[in-house]
C-alpha cells in the first residue's frame, strides 16, 4: 500500500505520478464502499420479512448513482465546479456550506458505529467483551491502512475487496439457489405487491434516491477525482453492479424465509448451513464493513481538512489527525447499543430538501430556498424519527408506511418551499 505525502495522493486519490483512478478503479471503489455490513444486514432482513420484494426495495437505493453521476457530470462540464462544496458556496454561500457539511459529518460520524457493529455481532453476543473487541480490533486495522494512503489506499482495497466480495456471492449463490426451496415457482410466490408487504419502502426509496446521494460524500468526492466523461460511465456501471449485487445477495434473506429460518436472516442462514458457509460470510461482512469504513475515514478527512480548512494549510498530517479523532469518537456510540437498522430509511429522509437543490442546480436561485428546503427536510425526518408523523397524512398501512408518506408530503413541501420565493425575490439575497 503506498505511502501518500502529498495531498493530492492524500486526498484526490493520485498516483505518486500524479495518474488519475481509472474506470476499474473508480467503479470498483463505488460499488464496495456503497455496499456497506449494515446495507447487506437490512437486504437479507427485508427479503426474510418481505420476500423478493423486500431485497428489490433495498436494491432501489443503489439508482442513486446514476442520479448522483448525471448531476454531479453535469456539475462539472457546465458549471465548472471541482466540488460540492464549491457549488453550494457560489450559488447559497458560507451557510449553505456549514448546514450541509453537518450533514454529511453526521452521516460519516454514523457510518462508523453502524457498521463495525455488524463486525461485533459476528463475533460474540452483543454487550460481550469478544464483541467489543471484535470492534476495536477490526476499527484500528481499517484505520492503520487508512492513515497510510488515505484514499487512495481506500480505492486501492476497495478494487481488491470487490473481486473477493464477487467471488464470495458467487459462491454463496452457488450454495443456496439448488435448494429445491429456491425454485422459480417458490420465490415468485415469496412476496406479494401490496402495502402490508413491503411496496411502501419500494415507493419510498424510489423518492429517496433524486436526494440521497448528494449527502454522501463517500459517493460525491469519487465524482470529481477522475475525468468527466470516464466517471459517468463508472457511476452508471456503479448503478448496475450494487442493483444487482445487493438484490442477489438478499437472495440469502429469501432462503431463510422459505426454509424457515428465525432471527437475523445472514447469520441465521450461516449457522443453519454449517461452519464453512458462516466463514464465508464473516469473510463478506469484514470486506464490505472495511471497504465502507476506509471510504468514511478518507471522506471525512477531505470534509474537515479541505472543504471546511484553509486551501494554504491543507496538509495530510491535519488529515491523519482528523481520522484518528473520527476513529475515536465514531466507536464510542458502539458502547451504548444503538440500532442500525433505521440508519437509512430516517437519515434519508432529513435530507430530501436537497432534492430540488442538486436537480435543479443550474437554476438562480434565492439563497433562502436553500434554507427553506434543507430546514423543511430537517424538519420532516425529525417528525419521522420521533414518530410524530400525523396518521391523517398517512394514506396507505402496513409497515414503512409512515416512512412513504413522509417522503411524500415532505419531497413535495421541500420543492414548493425552494421556488416559492422566487415569486418574491429576484435575485439571490
Amino acid at each position: 500500500m503506498p505511502f501518500s505525502k502529498k495531498p493530492q495522493e492524500f486526498f484526490e486519490a493520485q498516483s505518486k505520478k500524479g495518474t488519475k483512478p481509472n474506470l476499474f478503479l473508480l467503479t470498483s471503489s463505488l460499488v464496495i464502499s456503497w455496499i456497506f455490513a449494515k446495507s447487506i444486514t437490512n437486504a437479507a432482513n427485508l427479503s426474510a420479512a418481505f420476500g423478493y420484494l423486500g431485497g428489490l426495495a433495498y436494491a432501489i437505493y443503489y439508482f442513486s448513482f446514476l442520479v448522483g453521476g448525471v448531476v454531479i457530470y453535469k456539475m462539472r462540464v457546465k458549471g465548472g465546479f471541482s466540488s460540492i462544496h464549491e457549488f453550494l458556496s457560489t450559488k447559497y454561500g458560507r451557510g449553505a456550506v456549514i448546514i450541509f457539511s453537518l450533514l454529511i459529518g453526521i452521516r460519516l460520524f454514523n457510518e462508523v458505529w453502524s457498521n463495525t457493529m455488524v463486525i461485533g455481532s459476528y463475533f460474540g453476543a452483543v454487550g460481550t467483551s469478544s464483541y467489543y473487541w471484535a470492534i476495536i480490533v477490526f476499527t484500528v486495522l481499517t484505520v492503520a491502512y487508512t492513515l497510510k494512503g488515505g484514499l487512495r489506499s481506500s480505492l486501492m482495497t476497495d478494487a481488491i475487496q470487490m473481486v473477493l466480495f464477487a467471488v464470495l456471492l458467487v459462491v454463496i449463490l452457488g450454495w443456496i439457489l439448488p435448494d429445491e426451496q429456491m425454485n422459480i415457482k417458490h420465490v415468485s410466490e415469496s412476496s406479494e405487491w401490496s402495502w402490508d408487504l413491503g411496496l411502501n419502502l419500494f415507493f419510498a426509496a424510489l423518492i429517496q434516491i433524486f436526494s440521497y446521494p448528494f449527502h454522501d460524500p463517500v459517493l460525491t468526492d469519487r465524482g470529481f477525482i477522475s475525468e468527466p466523461k470516464l466517471t459517468l460511465r463508472s457511476y452508471v456501471w456503479a448503478g448496475i453492479v450494487g442493483f444487482a449485487s445487493i438484490f442477489l445477495f438478499s437472495l440469502i434473506g429469501l432462503y431463510a424465509k422459505l426454509n424457515g429460518i428465525e432471527g437475523d436472516a445472514a447469520i441465521g442462514a450461516g449457522k443453519y448451513l454449517g461452519v464453512v458457509f458462516m466463514l464465508i460470510m464473516n469473510f463478506i461482512m469484514i470486506t464490505s464493513a472495511a471497504s465502507t469504513l476506509d471510504s468514511t475515514f478518507s471522506s471525512f478527512s477531505k470534509l474537515i481538512t479541505v472543504d471546511l480548512g484553509d486551501s494554504a494549510k491543507i496538509t495530510v498530517a491535519k488529515g491523519r489527525l482528523v481520522i484518528l479523532a473520527l476513529m475515536i469518537l465514531g466507536t464510542i456510540p458502539v458502547f451504548f447499543n444503538p440500532a442500525i437498522l433505521s440508519a437509512t430509511t430516517v437519515s434519508g429522509t432529513m435530507v430530501i430538501g436537497l432534492a430540488p437543490i442538486f436537480l435543479f442546480w443550474n437554476r438562480n436561485m434565492p439563497r433562502v430556498s436553500y434554507f427553506l428546503s434543507v430546514g423543511f427536510g430537517l424538519i420532516t425526518g425529525l417528525l419521522l424519527a420521533l414518530d410524530l408523523v400525523p396518521s391523517c397524512f398517512v394514506l396507505t398501512t402496513g409497515k414503512y408506511a409512515e416512512l412513504l408518506w413522509a417522503n411524500v408530503w415532505g419531497t413535495m413541501g421541500c420543492f414548493l418551499l425552494y421556488f416559492l420565493p422566487v415569486l418574491f425575490i429576484k435575485k439571490n439575497v
